[in-house]
Parts: C-alpha cells; sequence; structure tokens
C-alpha cells in the first residue's frame, strides 16, 4: 500500500498552517504523515490541530539570518521518507489542499514515479468573515488556477513542464526520483531562485516534470508587495547564484521593475544594489 507524507515549511503564518491540516482532514485520501518543518518558529505546535498524525522537525536560520526554504524542504522530504514514505507531497504553508490533491498525487506518482508532479494553485481573494470553509470541495468555487502556469483541468496530464515555471507551492515526488535530483541546492537561503533550479537540476539528471490537473490547491490569501522590495538582497544573492550555476539570471521581471525603481543596476552582465543596503554602515563600523 503507498504511504503518503505531506511536507510543509513554515515561519508563522500559523492560521494559515492551520487552516492547511484541517483541509488535508477532510480530503478524500488522507497523508499517512504530515511533516512541519520550523523555520526558527518554536510555537508552531500550538497551530497543529485535528486528527491527521503529525509531527515537527525543525532548522534554524543561516548564519546570515536568511530563512533556509531550500535546507527546510530537504529536511522534511528526508525525514517523511525515514518515516516510511512512498510519495512526499510538499505543500506551501498559505495553500489548502483541494479535496482530491493527496490521492492524484499518489495515483499518479505511483503510476508514473520517474515524474515530478507539480498541480494547479488558485490564489483566493480575501477570505469573508468567517474565514474560508473547511470542507475543501467547497473551494471549488473559487478555483481559477493562476494565468501564469498550466491549467489542466481535473483528469488532465500536462508533459512536459517548462522548468521554468516550476513552482514548489505543490508538488509530489517519490523516494527515487527524488534521490535522483539530489534535492533544492542548499547553497540558496532565503526568497527567490531555488525552485527553478531544482526544475533544472531535475531534468539534467533524467527527471521529468509534469502537472496533474486533479491535484488542485488554493492559496491562502496575505497582503504581498511587488515587486518583492524586502527581498531585494535575497533576490540579488541567489540570482547570482543561478547564474553561476546556469549561465543567466533569473527573476527578471522583479529584476527590471526594481531597476526602473532606482534599487538596482547592471554592470557586467550582473545585478547589484544600486544604493548601500540600510544597514551597511553598521556592519562596517
Amino acid at each position: 500500500m503507498t504511504r503518503v507524507a505531506v511536507v510543509t515549511i513554515a515561519h508563522g503564518r500559523h492560521h494559515h498552517l492551520a487552516a492547511q491540516h484541517r483541509s488535508l482532514a477532510r480530503g478524500t485520501a488522507l497523508p499517512d504523515d504530515y511533516v512541519a518543518v520550523a523555520m526558527d518558529d518554536p510555537g508552531i505546535t500550538d497551530h497543529l490541530e485535528g486528527t491527521l498524525p503529525r509531527r515537527v522537525v525543525r532548522i534554524e536560520r543561516t548564519r546570515e539570518g536568511a530563512l533556509p526554504l531550500a535546507a527546510a524542504r530537504n529536511l522534511g522530504v528526508a525525514s517523511a521518507l525515514d518515516g516510511g514514505a512512498d510519495v512526499v507531497v510538499l505543500l506551501d504553508v498559505d495553500c489548502l489542499a483541494g479535496s482530491r490533491l493527496v490521492a492524484s498525487y499518489a495515483d499518479v506518482v505511483t503510476a508514473r514515479p520517474r515524474t515530478i508532479w507539480s498541480g494547479p494553485v488558485t490564489y483566493l481573494p480575501p477570505p469573508p468573515a468567517d474565514g474560508y470553509p473547511d470542507d475543501p470541495e467547497a473551494l471549488d468555487a473559487w478555483d481559477d488556477p493562476h494565468p501564469a502556469r498550466p491549467r489542466p483541468v481535473p483528469g488532465q496530464l500536462v508533459e512536459p513542464l517548462d522548468p521554468d515555471l516550476f513552482w514548489s507551492l505543490s508538488f509530489a515526488v517519490g523516494r527515487e526520483a527524488w534521490t535522483r535530483t539530489g534535492g533544492f541546492c542548499e547553497d540558496y537561503a532565503g526568497y527567490g531562485g531555488e525552485d527553478t533550479d531544482f526544475a533544472r537540476a531535475a531534468l539534467s539528471r533524467g527527471v521529468a516534470l509534469g502537472c496533474v490537473g486533479a491535484a488542485r490547491a488554493y492559496h491562502q490569501h496575505h497582503p504581498v508587495s511587488s515587486p518583492p522590495v524586502e527581498h531585494l538582497d535575497d533576490i540579488l544573492r541567489n540570482g547570482r547564484l543561478f547564474h553561476d550555476r546556469w549561465g543567466e539570471w533569473p527573476m527578471r521581471g522583479w529584476l527590471e521593475e526594481f531597476e526602473r525603481r532606482g534599487l538596482v543596476r547592471r554592470r557586467g552582465g550582473h545585478w547589484e544594489r544600486a544604493r548601500p543596503a540600510p544597514d551597511a554602515k553598521e556592519r562596517t563600523a
């Protein structure tokens, strides 16, 4: 019998985490294991509720103070596989699971284990006064997957998936394919770049990418900035690493918008801050 684990990484977003846990508990198939990776977040256990099996593993920030998103995913998958999982679903902490998400991922990974499978993600509007429904089937009324990604309907598979369109918001992988990928590159820290790097590395190692329409997820609303100015230094650091590994810069749309705002500049084929970070004087004092 196929054992399925769900892994989510979290720093804060505790109410979103609890809502995700409730949505998984009401799916057509339940995960055998639920692993929450707490990134510098000692209070996370207080917000896991319901009857699903669940456990928490912990990881601290990097020495530079960044959240270790890539390393946290690797830790979560390793913990799930060590716990006996055959299929591991990675779900962003902001995502609610559609009613057939776990069942669909389990089916497609079992049938096509050499492929990493993603599912469509809908970005939800702000919740009504009484919150999003706990019944995942009721989320179908909001179903409208992000237009910049493939939008297969339930019952449809999309292959191959462009690696530059891969998101870690919702995907599933089997043990053999994960081992072959080598996991996420842990040189990435903080926000940006590690998803595309992972997808390109997977393809380079003979692991395919696809999208399964029945594994639908719903991203809970929260305020965002566009472009994500608060992640500027992470994006520059991770973008330079991506360039060193793949010969080009990712996230060019954001970088070009940062440039229009006078925050970055291009020099010698690379992007850099146009002016020092706010705490630069303190660091060099």
